[in-house]
C-alpha cells in the first residue's frame, strides 16, 4: 500500500473552517457582550470593562475580515484562455 500523499487544497479548506469557527464564536461573544450592554443593569465599572472587552473583540474580527478579503480571489481567463487567479476588485464586490 502506498502512502496518501496530503491534498494541500484539502488542508486549506479545513484551515478556513477551524478560522471560521473561530470568528462566529467571537462574534456571538461580541453579540452576547452587547445584550448585556443593552440591559443596562451592569455596575459601571463591569459595564465599562465589559465594553473593553467587546472593543477588543471588534478589533479581532475587523483584522480577521481584512485577512479575509485579502484571501479572495476569482478565477478567470486571461487572452490564451489560461486560468489564472485575481484579486477580487472592491467593484466585484459591491456586486
Amino acid at each position: 500500500m502506498t502512502p496518501r500523499r496530503k491534498n494541500p487544497q484539502l488542508e486549506h479548506s479545513m484551515e478556513d473552517s477551524k478560522d471560521v469557527k473561530k470568528f462566529d464564536h467571537a462574534m456571538a461573544e461580541l453579540e452576547a457582550i452587547v445584550a448585556r450592554l443593552e440591559t443596562g443593569d451592569l455596575p459601571l465599572e463591569e459595564a465599562l470593562a465589559t465594553f473593553e472587552a467587546g472593543i477588543a473583540l471588534v478589533r479581532t474580527l475587523n483584522q480577521r475580515l481584512t485577512e479575509a478579503e485579502a484571501r479572495i480571489e476569482l478565477l478567470s481567463h486571461d487572452a490564451q484562455g489560461a486560468v489564472r487567479l485575481r484579486p477580487v476588485s472592491e467593484q466585484e464586490l459591491k456586486e
